[in-house]
């Protein structure tokens, strides 16, 4: 008996590692001071010289049931941008600027071009961030995962002067909500996408003129990242008040995530278009307006509040960063929370 024999096979481990280094060494940063294969990530805090009282934020997500579809379409290539994007756009929202990460497989079986693929994914996001991806780990676990599936999960690392950090403590009635489009459903609510679709290669291979692709296409579309757009607004000189990534729970957990006390945020439904995938979701599923609003992003992936002299500004750098933008509502004096109208 030997640990191949057990399940574990240490030379596709190594494989692994040989064939994801041509992806990763596309993400370095001169301030990473290691190698891939070491047993710990290194990154030079120069990054950090000219800040008055530098902070470090954090974000940490992974993909969720959305690998199933990934399994099911055998479709690896992008869940990995969907597990930056989580940690990633968290940071930004907080106002700040990504600097690495690290990913975490665990799997049945390693295929080391699998798991090669599903990093090319990691470092493709870890790209769109300008994030470094400085380590990781892919565990082999027999008899806990089914031989064909995994588990994807990462860890980021930001950077922000403490003035900068958008708090939402400014916020004031008469701000302005400028919502960025998202690419679709994101990596949120899949729970029940799986039970509102057939979860069979048939079903999401069928085209749907509404979509203007598959269904399973249509699902699995990476997330938005937003962090070049919310380093363009910075750039363009307006300080965002607050800011909110709509992820899981939709509008109505997280916009009052980013109000203060005494504030409200009012957000106007038609005030841009909502995807077709989740009309489709809601008639299929027979889904009420509310509980969509309350799952799902409608949209919307990325809700900024800023003066309202500075939409103009906020809307151009937006565009400028190759993202969508809409005015979508204002902030108005009350109970703290969110009413859609």
């Amino acid at each position: 008996m030997d640990y191949k024999k057990a399940g574990v096979d240490i030379e596709a481990g190594y494989k692994s590692v040989e064939l994801m280094k041509e992806h990763i060494k596309k993400t370095m940063r001169p301030e990473v001071l290691t190698n891939i294969g070491g047993f710990s990530g290194a990154f030079s805090m120069s990054a950090f010289k000219d800040m008055e009282k530098p902070t470090l934020v954090s974000g940490t997500d992974g993909v969720g049931t959305k690998l199933k579809l990934a399994f099911i379409m055998d479709k690896h290539d992008t869940v990995g941008i969907d597990c930056v994007a989580m940690c990633v756009n968290d940071i930004a929202c907080a106002g700040g600027e990504p600097l690495f990460f690290l990913d975490y497989i665990a799997c049945g079986k390693n295929i080391p071009e699998k798991i090669a693929t599903i990093v090319s994914g990691v470092a493709e996001g870890c790209q769109q961030s300008s994030a470094a991806l400085i380590g990781g780990e892919t565990a082999e676990m027999p008899g806990f995962y089914p031989e064909d599936e995994y588990d994807l999960a990462g860890f980021a690392v930001g950077v922000v002067d403490e003035k900068d950090l958008i708090t939402g403590k400014d916020l004031k009635a008469g701000d302005v909500l400028i919502g960025m489009a998202s690419s679709g459903v994101h990596s949120n609510g899949f729970s029940l996408v799986r039970k509102v679709f057939e979860m069979t290669k048939e079903s999401l291979d069928t085209y749907y003129e509404e979509l203007g692709t598959t269904l399973g296409e249509a699902l699995i579309a990476p997330t938005k990242i937003y962090v070049k757009a919310l380093r363009s607004i910075k750039e363009a000189g307006v300080r965002v008040r607050a800011c909110s990534h709509i992820t899981g729970g939709g509008f109505y957990e997280n916009i009052p995530r980013m109000l203060r006390e005494g504030t409200r945020a009012v957000v106007e439904k038609n005030s841009y278009p909502v995807p077709p995938i989740f009309k489709l979701m809601a008639k299929t599923g027979n889904i009420d307006e509310q509980m969509m609003y309350n799952t799902y992003n409608m949209g919307l992936g990325m809700i900024v509040a800023v003066d309202a002299a500075d939409v103009d500004k906020t809307m151009e750098a937006i565009k400028a960063a190759g993202e969508t933008p809409y005015v979508v509502g204002k902030i108005e004096e009350g109970e703290k929370g969110v009413t859609l109208c």
